[in-house]
């Protein structure tokens, strides 16, 4: 049994990581005997010959993908070509967009053979098992499929998976080399799980309210097998890592007393953070902690169910600058009672919070299927603006209020950016008049950095134009500057630019010279 997992393509503005439930679905089919595959469509560029080349190597008897909401189109148009390629191939798909719209998802697309509702460690190695026997998926738990008289819905499993069985993220499936490259961080968990009940979120749903949390030690195990990798920061995706103090404290104790000098981030409710817990953190290599404000309005904070008030922020921030630890708060705009009053209330709590030494964005609400905002959309006055997938990418309004239209949250949005990218010309002032320092030249530079290497790679001029038969030993300078000359004619970049990236990649041990009987090339280290 072959299994191959596709990570469906987006963009570099939204930050991607190494994809973690991928990595926790390999794992689980591997621990099964199955051979996996992952094709990272996110830092590889797709194309329909790239398909027929793996689905012939690979000959992969299933082949699966995952969808967020604002990916969808882009998985089910894999799927759709993996069937015109090989119609014997059998397909799935799973996440939190197909989990809530399951049954209209197998409707619209008869490409897509089975869809796995919520947590799918589990319920994918049972299905691989029986497609490989005898095809009988009638009792399997937690699957949406077609059978004789139509669309069928095992429904949800009837209990969540134990965090301590799983095995840990096959992430040697992944092209860490590549993330990497592009400065990303590599994000893991420590627990899963939500008893909350934002009405603009899913997770509850998707992942159980009852928070299962992973046995300390192999939390810090994996953390210290990441740090190996060389990736400049571990992101803790739980979405309640301070909740449990006592488990959050175990975390932080392993760390120190194993003597690991790591760089992490977390996220947190700003009612669940002490300075004690803090202090830890700090101690253990938290250097920053993001919390969910959404709102600066204390009305709306009830309105969505958030629990939490304007005062236990500053509470939670002042208590961060205490530790020692850099707080991040983000905004949702759009909330059910938005005003204009309110948006001018939130835009001005957000201010107050960057003077207490706070970053903080902006983000416009995006209804997903199965939240609450979305089903009860009449009953939160929200109206919704598109059912195009991918407009939910929450950058650009898809809702209004009944006192609040698309064009305020947009020109909220836009003036952000337009400050951001201000911001980002001031640096580049200071640089070209010698005044930045390192220090502050950093993220503009890094970030041009990026822009360069991810159009290297989705462009393919490494592999296309980075070889060179040169007649005799490798000349290092001499090859660069001939590859950065060629790069600049294709990827729109000054060859100054790219010769600096590459050399700078190098450095980092992201991209190999190598030479072969005077034939050199460069190369990028996917796999780590």
């Amino acid at each position: 049994m072959r299994f191959l997992i596709i990570n469906p393509y987006y963009s570099i503005s939204e930050t991607p990581s190494p994809p973690l439930g991928l990595a926790y679905i390999a794992a689980a089919l591997e621990r099964e005997g199955i051979e996996v595959k992952i094709l990272d469509l996110v830092v590889f560029p797709y194309s329909r010959r790239l398909l027929e080349s793996v689905l012939k190597d690979f000959a992969p008897h299933i082949v699966g993908t995952t969808a967020v909401t604002m990916t969808f189109d882009n998985a089910i148009g894999v799927i759709r070509d993996v069937k015109n390629i090989d119609p014997s191939i059998t397909t799935v798909m799973g996440g939190p967009h197909v989990t809530f719209c399951a049954k209209e998802t197998m409707s619209l697309f008869p490409e897509l053979d089975f869809i796995v509702l919520g947590e799918g460690e589990e319920t994918i190695t049972e299905l691989a098992g029986a497609v490989d026997e005898d095809g009988d998926v009638s009792g399997i738990e937690g699957i949406v499929f077609r059978g004789k008289s139509g669309i069928v819905d095992n429904g949800p499993r009837k209990s969540h998976i134990d965090v301590d069985s799983l095995p840990f993220p096959a992430r040697h499936l992944l092209p860490l080399g590549r993330y990497r490259s592009l400065g990303m961080p590599v994000s893991m968990t420590t627990s899963r799980g939500c008893p909350f009940k934002c009405i603009f979120c899913a997770g509850r749903k998707m992942v159980g309210a009852k928070v299962r949390y992973r046995n300390p030690q192999d939390v810090v195990d994996e953390m210290e097998s990441l740090a190996a990798f060389g990736f400049r920061q571990i992101n803790i995706a739980d979405d309640l890592f301070t909740s449990n103090e006592n488990h959050c404290l175990k975390v932080c104790d392993e760390i120190i007393k194993r003597g690991l000098k790591l760089k992490w981030t977390s996220f947190a409710r700003v009612d669940t953070v002490s300075v004690k817990v803090l202090v830890r953190m700090r101690e253990a290599g938290c250097h920053t902690v993001s919390f969910g404000v959404e709102s600066g309005n204390r009305e709306i904070l009830k309105r969505i169910k958030k629990g939490i008030t304007p005062e236990q922020v500053a509470d939670a921030v002042k208590m961060c600058n205490e530790a020692g630890v850099s707080p991040h708060a983000s905004f949702i705009l759009g909330l059910p009672g938005e005003t204009p009053e309110t948006l001018k209330e939130t835009v001005e709590f957000g201010n107050m919070l960057k003077e207490m030494g706070v970053s903080h964005g902006f983000h416009l609400l995006a209804p997903f299927p199965g939240t609450e905002i979305r089903e009860e959309k009449e009953k939160f006055d929200i109206k919704i603006l598109s059912d195009d997938w991918r407009d939910y990418h929450a950058n650009r309004a898809i809702v209004e209020t009944s006192s609040v239209t698309r064009k305020m949250l947009d020109d909220i949005a836009i003036g952000w950016e337009d400050k951001f990218n201000g911001w980002l010309g001031y640096i580049r002032e200071r640089i070209k008049s010698g005044e930045a320092s390192e220090e502050e030249a950093w993220p503009l530079v890094n970030l041009e950095r990026i822009i360069i290497v991810y159009d290297l790679m989705m462009k393919k001029v490494v592999e296309e134009k980075g070889c060179f038969d040169i007649k005799a030993s490798c000349d290092r300078t001499k090859v660069l500057e001939l590859f950065a000359g060629i790069a600049a004619e294709t990827d729109n970049h000054k060859s100054d630019e790219i010769l600096k990236v590459i050399e700078y990649e190098i450095g980092e041990g992201n991209l190999i010279l190598t030479d072969d009987d005077g034939i050199c090339a460069l190369k990028w280290i996917d796999y780590l």
